[in-house]
């Protein structure tokens, strides 16, 4: 036996303070494919399970907000067999969502974007599932589909202007975007490093947890690990 070995750090599961709204970028599950020699479409849904494995632990955490950054306005220029197989990957998490989240589950869901370009038959299963879970109490997760940051704005700024608005100040565009206003967490696996046109708002005084692991694989301990690292940090909100 060696005498002296490498100490692993303790992977702590409880927090004293958790973000109140967590922004997470699904990133590297084409990586992820390509590396293991399949189609892009078996890393999405690769990425799909993992999606509901890290919001279920965002609710048992008590996480009140978390939004998921699953289909930017810019991913509609990939291929056409991979957007149908996102768009299939998409309608199954409906159908199953639809039996977790109103049976067994607290968390209320809400789709984030533009509806332009999603199919009738995609837009009746959100709505249905936004509708079913409306009254829970627990985690709202944001599920960003079709979704950009300078759009948002965009549509904030356009909706006020449609009521009437001339003098529009940063708290009328915090009322107006489509998800809780700030952002205190924002993680993205896959190695990158940049924003992506996510939560540009939002995100104005987030904290950031980068990692290497690409989506497929990132697992609880991740999520622990980047909440553990946010908790240490010494938040100065630009003093």
């Amino acid at each position: 036996m060696a005498l002296f070995s490498k100490k692993e750090d303790k992977i702590r599961t409880s927090f004293e303070v958790l973000p109140t709204h967590l922004g997470i970028i699904m990133d590297g599950n084409g990586r992820w494919a390509k590396k293991r020699g399949l189609p892009r479409s078996a890393g999405h849904k690769a990425g799909a399970n993992v999606f509901r494995t890290i919001s279920d632990e965002c609710a048992n955490l008590g996480i009140k907000y978390v939004t998921f950054y699953a289909f930017s306005t810019e991913n509609w220029k990939r291929p056409k067999e991979e957007v149908d197989a996102l768009m299939q990957l998409f309608k199954e998490y409906l159908l199953e969502a639809k039996a977790d989240m109103t049976k067994a589950k607290n968390s209320r869901i809400e789709f984030i974007g533009e509806r332009e370009g999603i199919s009738q038959e995609l837009l009746d299963l959100m709505d249905e599932a936004e509708a079913e879970t409306a009254d829970h109490t627990g985690t709202t997760v944001y599920l960003a589909v079709n979704y950009g940051g300078r759009q948002e704005i965009v549509s904030a700024v356009n909706k006020l202007i449609d009521d009437g608005k001339k003098d529009i100040t940063e708290q009328d565009i915090s009322d107006n975007i489509y998800t809780y206003p700030e952002c205190d967490l924002i993680i993205r696996p896959s190695g990158e490093q940049r924003l992506s046109n996510f939560l540009l708002w939002q995100a104005a005084y987030s904290e950031f947890w980068y990692s290497d692991v690409l989506w497929p694989d990132f697992g609880k301990n991740d999520l622990y690990k980047a909440l553990t690292d946010f908790e240490n940090r010494n938040r100065r909100f630009g003093a």
